[in-house]
């Protein structure tokens, strides 16, 4: 990324509005507002200016607030031109900036040379687009505490926590003669154990944060007329799915979008999990397959009826990269003996029997979050690294246990750190910058 040019967006929403705001940062920022104004501008001040064209006629007015750097959002000379709404407005304005010099800014050019300016971490700055896109109140209030670093300085402590076994290991690694006896005598093993339970205790609240900010991904998975088309619509509120007594009449994968208690989930109804010659529902599932392989909790309903058959062990020895909750139907259609015979959930789409249980099941981890302070917004990629670093960590425990030694451990513990600093962009490629700031709305 150039941080050599003055960059300029629009930084209000398209449309007709009381308000429309013009952003500029770089080096020429108060130059091109000094020209744009014909007047000498001063920083720190709110000052009312008209905003002329190349031959000097007044294209609009309004205020005009200047800002010197690094006492900035970005860390560079910021100007914020704030004009009447309206889109030709606006975009008049926008090209007599370009005249003067700047050039439009990508999406989220803004976060991030203010990222590169040491003004905000990643993950602050990830948390600037996920406060703009949040979808409820708890979301946005997480956000904010992420924005304002509640996240980061989690990680830093972790990073700390790691730092400071790693110089007493690789201090030890100095000394080879006597590495075993001066590790063996530390509390090496429990600083080990301190940070596994730091880890798994931050990585739960960034799963939280995670389901908060993009929904939790429930599969509903199982057999032909397990009665999946029925639980969906009964969670949807509305028939989403067809529901038939014919096997095999879900083909495609059906998406919704609901609350439960609170909680954002994406559930996904798949095709019936079978053998098949029909090429067109080998094809479905096969989607099947994929989107449950994907979800973040596996809903694998079986036949009350039928019960739990070879063909259902064969589903649930493949169900084994995420939660499975296994959940017999059609509980309205056994007799009072066949009930004897379940444990489990059971449920009935028909009377509603089991279905509040269910719920209840599914969102206990995540039902709290609304009203917890401590509570961080966080993404995938954040949940990932710290599940790597968590890897490492055990890894090198492990081997310290069985070995005593802090060679093996030693490469594990930098691994981790460097998970971890890939959250606050202390250690993030280039790619994965352009990724992640491209996916911010432009102004930002």
């Amino acid at each position: 990324m150039s941080t050599a040019d003055t960059i300029a967006a629009i930084a209000t929403p398209p449309g007709v509005g009381g308000i429309g705001v013009i952003r500029l940062s770089g080096h020429q920022a108060l130059a091109i507002a000094q020209t744009l104004t014909d007047s000498t501008l001063e920083v720190g001040k709110i000052q009312f200016r008209k905003f002329h064209d190349q031959n000097g006629s007044v294209l609009d007015h309004g205020i005009v607030l200047m800002f010197k750097a690094p006492h900035s959002f970005t860390g560079e000379d910021v100007v914020e031109l704030q004009g009447h709404g309206g889109q030709v407005l606006q975009d008049m304005l926008l090209g007599r900036v370009i005249e003067l010099g700047a050039r439009l800014a990508h999406h989220g050019e803004f976060s991030e040379r203010a990222f590169h300016n040491d003004k905000l971490d990643l993950a602050q700055a990830e948390a600037i687009a996920d406060l703009i896109e949040s979808g409820s109140q708890a979301a946005a209030r997480a956000a904010m505490r992420s924005l304002q670093g509640e996240f980061s300085r989690q990680v830093h402590a972790l990073v700390e926590q790691i730092i400071k076994l790693r110089v007493f290991v690789e201090a030890a690694l100095d000394f080879a003669e006597e590495e075993i006896d001066f590790l063996a005598e530390s509390d090496t093993e429990q600083q080990l154990q301190s940070l596994i339970e730091n880890s798994e205790q931050i990585l739960q609240q960034a799963e939280q944060g995670r389901v908060l900010n993009e929904g939790m991904t429930m599969a509903i998975a199982g057999q032909p007329n397990a009665g999946k088309s029925s639980l969906l619509n009964y969670l949807a509120g509305y028939d989403a799915a067809i529901v038939t007594d014919i096997a095999g009449t879900t083909r495609d994968v059906i998406r919704e979008h609901i609350a439960l208690k609170g909680v954002p989930v994406k559930i996904i109804d798949t095709a019936g999990l079978r053998e098949s010659a029909d090429p067109v529902e080998q094809e479905g599932i096969r989607r099947a397959w994929h989107e449950i392989e994907q979800a973040d909790v596996v809903l694998h309903l079986v036949d009350a009826r039928k019960g739990f058959c070879r063909d259902n062990e064969k589903i649930q020895q493949r169900l084994q990269h995420a939660p499975v909750i296994t959940v017999y139907t059609k509980a309205d259609l056994l007799d009072e003996d066949q009930r004897k015979g379940i444990s489990g959930n059971l449920i009935s789409t028909k009377s509603g029997e089991g279905i509040d249980a269910l719920i209840e099941k599914l969102t206990k981890n995540y039902t709290d979050y609304n009203h917890q302070e401590s509570t961080f917004i966080a993404r995938k990629r954040h949940v990932e690294a710290l599940k790597t670093s968590l890897q490492h960590i055990r890894q090198g425990a492990d081997i310290f246990r069985q070995t005593q030694s802090g060679e093996l451990m030693a490469e594990d513990l930098r691994q981790a750190q460097q998970a971890l600093n890939s959250i606050t962009g202390e250690f993030t490629t280039e790619d994965l910058l352009g990724e992640i700031f491209s996916g911010f709305c432009i102004g930002k």
